[in-house]
């Protein structure tokens, strides 16, 4: 009988699950459900309250309505018999943690009214001062963990989300038996038993070197914190390793067989490199939606700044892995055409209409700080700035500026890489941007080097599928399910050396822009720091 498995990717919006098949990794059958809740952004759906600015949540049974819509839809359209599958395996978008008590059940299922007691999604950025401060006392203890985060923790991962709800809601802290990443807490729903994977751990979590963070250093932080690890604490399970078998209650949910793999969690983004075939030091997959991550391995420890963080074992088990990101791409194009032109002009023709231009006709560069920086400078502080407009400025020319500035945001990650001793030897890009090739020959062209795509639409899904063959044995490891499963055509992109002429003295503009804009901490102004504080002063 030919063999199947099934990847389910749980994204921002949305859960999709796809159906694979074990021997040559083609996609057989999908379906997409959309989350009832969608991001909570503005008010608690059980109660209607506001919730302060930055904040952004989930529901969990979003994510168990998932399994119970998706993956039987998808595997019915495979036209596959159930009993064919051998294996499933999950990603999801990280830093999404919740806390929970000790049977798994989300504290916002006990506690409705409390925004506290919900998952806090990826873009949750109301946590900046509790990172300003965990960076702080960690550079000043010279904590040796710092510089695999670049020299600093983002206001995304664990440990900031978690003091905010201890300094803010210390009864829901108290009440939380674990808190754990949403990667994590499917994988429990599917198997009945709680594991903590390799990846979030270290990437979100600040796992290194077989260690968290010091209760002499979490205490300093907040008298009462050092309990923190308790919190998070387990064995650890390595990328590809079987969490436990599909339980009978996660088989009636999913129409999957009772008993088949249920693969160890993951990252949307790390997963999606064994996609890519990118399972060697140096190829470089980005992963372009709403936001970007940048995932690649390496074969020995280098400290970069403003990674996301370096850890080992973190996406291809033996090697190093890197991460970095921007945390507005796609965004802040959908930003601009939805409430800057009002409807006046579809996204496809401004992008037409930008494509007909010539690089540098606009006279703008802009800095791509819409949803704050993520890498190189980790601060969510940040706003856009655009610099150059005239009254002859159309919206064309400032669309065609923020695509140039993602691009160039893309550069500055690339170049940090590269000058802190990690060699990037192929550029993949994987995710919903690759459908716009104005888009990703500007990213050529600024790169200055070719463009390689994966030759699938559902890369993280993908990943997981062949995540679950090794956790089903099919396979021996991750590299040798991704040469067997994983898809990339090479050199789709070759840049045009004219256009990369051009934008090398655009990019000189950009970097002068961005280390000024950058604050204090560059030497430059904390002018986009002052006008944030102002007007959330005045929206208090």
């Amino acid at each position: 009988m030919t063999q199947y498995v099934v990847g389910v990717d749980f994204g921002t919006l949305s859960g999709r699950a796809v159906v694979v098949r074990v021997g040559d990794g083609a996609e057989v059958g999908t379906a997409v459900h959309e989350y009832r809740h969608g991001a909570v952004e503005r008010t608690l759906p059980h109660t209607g309250e506001a919730l302060p600015p930055h904040w952004a949540l989930q529901i969990p049974s979003d994510w168990t309505d998932v399994l119970r819509n998706a993956v039987p839809a998808a595997v019915a359209s495979a036209g596959v018999d159930p009993a064919a599958v051998i294996g499933i395996a999950t990603d999801f978008t990280a830093c999404t943690f919740l806390p929970v008590l000790a049977d798994g059940t989300p504290l916002s299922d006990v506690l409705p009214a409390q925004r506290h007691a919900y998952p806090k999604l990826w873009k949750h950025h109301a946590a900046q001062g509790q990172a300003d401060r965990i960076n702080a006392l960690a550079a000043s203890r010279r904590e040796s963990w710092l510089p695999r985060y670049g020299g600093k923790l983002s206001s995304e991962w664990q440990l900031a989300k978690a003091l905010q709800v201890l300094e803010e809601a210390p009864e829901i802290y108290a009440r939380a038996d674990r808190f754990i990443e949403a990667a994590d807490w499917i994988v429990w729903q599917l198997a009945g038993v709680e594991t903590r994977n390799a990846c979030t751990a270290g990437y979100k979590g600040v796992f290194q070197d077989g260690t968290y963070p010091s209760k002499a250093y979490l205490e300093a932080l907040h008298p009462g914190f050092g309990d923190w690890v308790s919190k998070v604490d387990g064995p650890l399970s390595p990328l590809g390793g079987r969490a436990g078998s599909l339980t009978a209650e996660a088989a009636a949910w999913t129409g999957l067989p009772a008993g088949i793999a249920v693969a160890v969690g993951n990252v949307d983004a790390h997963v999606t490199a064994p996609a890519a075939k990118a399972v060697s030091p140096g190829q470089l997959v980005a992963i372009m939606g709403t936001s970007t991550c940048h995932v690649m391995s390496g074969e020995s420890l280098a400290d970069v700044p403003g990674m996301c963080g370096v850890v080992q074992d973190g996406i291809i088990p033996g090697l190093w892995g890197f991460e970095a990101g921007q945390s507005g791409v796609g965004d802040i194009f959908a930003w601009f055409v939805e409430t800057q032109l009002r409807g006046g002009v579809t996204h496809e023709e401004l992008t037409q209409l930008a494509a007909a231009q010539r690089p540098g006709q606009h006279g703008l560069v802009a800095l791509d700080w819409h949803n704050g920086n993520r890498s190189v400078l980790v601060d969510h502080g940040l706003s856009g700035v655009i610099v150059g407009q005239t009254l002859a400025t159309r919206p064309e020319d400032v669309y065609r500026a923020l695509v140039e500035a993602t691009a160039f945001g893309t550069r500055t990650i690339v170049e940090t890489l590269e000058l802190s001793g990690v060699p990037v030897t192929e550029f993949i890009a994987a995710g919903g941007l690759l459908k716009n090739r104005f888009l990703m020959q500007v990213y050529c062209d600024v790169l200055r080097r070719p463009i390689s795509v994966i030759g699938s639409e559902q890369g993280p899904a993908l990943g997981s599928a062949i995540h679950a063959a090794v956790a089903a044995g099919a396979y021996p490891d991750i590299r040798a399910a991704a040469e067997a499963m994983g898809r990339v055509e090479r050199d789709v992109y070759v840049p045009d050396p004219g256009a990369a002429d051009v934008y090398d003295r655009l990019y000189a503009v950009y970097v002068e822009l961005h280390d000024h804009f950058a604050g204090s901490a560059r030497g430059g102004s904390d002018a986009l720091h002052r006008l944030r504080a102002l007007r959330e002063e005045v929206a208090a």
